[in-house]
Order: C-alpha cells, then sequence, then structure tokens
C-alpha cells in the first residue's frame, strides 16, 4: 500500500514522505494510530494544507519529549522476580510490565514504546530503549532481582548468580564434614596402617591354621597306610 507519513517513521521516512509499505502494517499499525494516510489524491491535498500544523505539532511533541528525555534517559528500575539458581527466571519480563513500572513512576508510557528484541527471562542490569517520539529515545536500566537488597548489589557490580554458585560449593563441603571437627591426616595414616596390620595378622592366622590342618591330614593319612600295611602282612602270615 502506498501512504504518505504524517510524522517521522524509523526505517520509513519523514514527514510527508510516501512510502509503500505492506498492507497489514498500514491498516493495523500506521493508519489506526495517526502516523500515515492513504496517498490518494484527496489525502496527499489535505497534507499539504495541514502541513504547516502537523510540523508545528510535531515539533511541540518533540520538546515535550525531550524533556521527559532529560529526567528518564539514564534511570534505573527495580522488577523483583523469582529466579532459580542459575538465575533464570519464572517467567518473563515483557514491554507491558515495563511499560507499567515507568508509568508507576511518572512516566507515562504504553507498551509499544518500549524496545525489546525478546522478553528478559534472566537476572541482570539489562539496558532498554523507550520511543518517547520518532527523533526522541531514551534508554533505561532494568535491574532484575530477587530482592531489594540483591537489586542494590548488582547495581554495584556484583554478580548474585555466582555469588549463589559459590554458596552451594560452600554447603555441599559443609555436608560432607561436620562443622567444627578437625581432619588430622597424621591420625588418618596411622589408623589405616593399624587397620593394614590387622589385616595382615589375620591373613597369617589363617595361613597357619590351613598349614595345621594339612600336617594333621597327613598325618592321619599315613597311620591309615600303616594300619592297612599291618593287616596285609597278618593276611599274608595266614
Amino acid at each position: 500500500m502506498q501512504i504518505v507519513l504524517l510524522e517521522r517513521i524509523a526505517k520509513l521516512g519523514q514527514m510527508g514522505d510516501v512510502v509503500n509499505v505492506k498492507d497489514g502494517y498500514a491498516r493495523n499499525y500506521l493508519l489506526p494510530q495517526g502516523k500515515a494516510l492513504r496517498a490518494n489524491k484527496a489525502n496527499l491535498e489535505r497534507f499539504e494544507q495541514d502541513r504547516a500544523q502537523l510540523e508545528a505539532r510535531n515539533l511541540d511533541r518533540k520538546k515535550d519529549a525531550e524533556a521527559v528525555d532529560g529526567k528518564l534517559n539514564g534511570e534505573s528500575f527495580v522488577v523483583i522476580r523469582q529466579s532459580g539458581d542459575t538465575g533464570q527466571l519464572y517467567g518473563s519480563v515483557t514491554t507491558r510490565d515495563i511499560a507499567e513500572l515507568l508509568s508507576e513512576n511518572g512516566f507515562d508510557t504504553a507498551r509499544n514504546q518500549i524496545v525489546l528484541a525478546q522478553p528478559i527471562k534472566i537476572l541482570g542490569l539489562h539496558e532498554v530503549s523507550v520511543i518517547l517520539h520518532p527523533e526522541v529515545t531514551s534508554t533505561v536500566i532494568v535491574n532484575v532481582a530477587r530482592t531489594q537488597d540483591e537489586a542494590e548489589r548488582q547495581a554495584a557490580g556484583e554478580d548474585v548468580t555466582a555469588e549463589q554458585a559459590d554458596e552451594e560449593d560452600t554447603i555441599a563441603v559443609e555436608e560432607v564434614f561436620d562443622e567444627g571437627v578437625e581432619v588430622n591426616l597424621e591420625e588418618d595414616a596411622a589408623e589405616a596402617e593399624a587397620e593394614e596390620a590387622t589385616i595382615e595378622e589375620e591373613t597369617a592366622s589363617e595361613e597357619e591354621a590351613e598349614e595345621a590342618a594339612a600336617e594333621t591330614e597327613e598325618e592321619a593319612t599315613a597311620a591309615d597306610d600303616a594300619e592297612e600295611s599291618s593287616d596285609n602282612e597278618e593276611e599274608s602270615e595266614d
């Protein structure tokens, strides 16, 4: 669809430019928002008649936006969310959430003024663009944290997710060693040697017992052989 722009539109053109856009983009956004008109003869004539008024209105809006930008640009806003140990949020922070947050802090904004490539899904400091006017854009910091204390520490440059990992490692070590118990390596080595000596003694005792049993068995076999030989001799004499 061919349209005439009533204000500057990023990546399209300046006020008064006649451009071609997709029909859906024109019907669903540009025309309903009053940002453009269909580029037919009647509308082009109308635009030329109203051009001075449109430019004056645009200048006023730009000045208002610049005044807001002076207060908003560079500001930081805290969003409290629950997350896992790795910092991954249970949910996300969307353009609607940020617009409501700014409005709560005195900056009247709509979700279509917030620029996010994708919803925020992790703890940390996130730069977000806010389009106040086609020619004025502010940048704010959205500080996503689990608590207000964490938000303050993140603002100071701390990585709270790294600290969480350190705490988990410490807990894991404490689960292995009871609190207040000192580990004496020399005592452990002595205990290991004593256990080894005990095993050797038990092994030697078992070997001696086996040898004694073997000797007893040999003696019994010899006695049986002698008795059998004596019996044979007696039979021969008979």
